[in-house]
């Protein structure tokens, strides 16, 4: 049941990792009038339609990681404290904090993303958008990193 779970919080890290990377680039890096290109195209989206389905995503991909997290806390960290494997199990621990720091922002995440976007707003917004895709990008990466290590038990 666990590797189902994080097979399923993986799915959902994945599509967050898809929406917020979009809305991203879309507001850091805009489509100049007339490019026609991969990148283009994948920064050329309507980065406000993302918003809701992102914080959807982000509280459910948190809440998968609490169920599966005390599996890994009873099971594979201690495997890992074991081997004194420090700067994975602190760079886990980051990961934890980012995410929670991540939850705190989204009510103000969705309130600079609100309908009608105000232009006074946008350096915000852009603002707002990069700390959350650096921070699931970061527990991505992270949370891969240590099943690859020790996975779970």
């Amino acid at each position: 049941m666990i590797v189902a779970m994080l097979i399923v919080h993986a799915l959902l890290a994945v599509t967050l990792i898809g929406a917020l990377t979009h809305q991203a680039l879309s507001v850091w890096w805009p489509v100049s009038a007339g490019e026609r290109s991969f990148f283009g195209n994948f920064r050329a989206v309507r980065a406000a339609a993302y918003t809701k389905g992102i914080i959807v995503i982000y509280v459910a991909t948190a809440a998968m990681g609490g169920l599966i997290y005390p599996n890994f806390r009873t099971g594979a960290r201690i495997a890992l404290e074991e081997l004194r494997a420090k700067v994975p199990l602190g760079a886990f621990d980051l990961k934890e904090h980012y995410i929670a720091i991540g939850l705190g922002m989204l009510p103000t995440y969705w309130y600079y993303w609100r309908q009608p976007l105000s232009p006074e707003l946008a350096r915000a917004r852009a603002m707002f958008t990069a700390i959350l895709a650096l921070a699931v990008w970061w527990s991505f990466i992270i949370g891969h990193v240590l099943n690859n290590l020790r996975g779970l038990e």
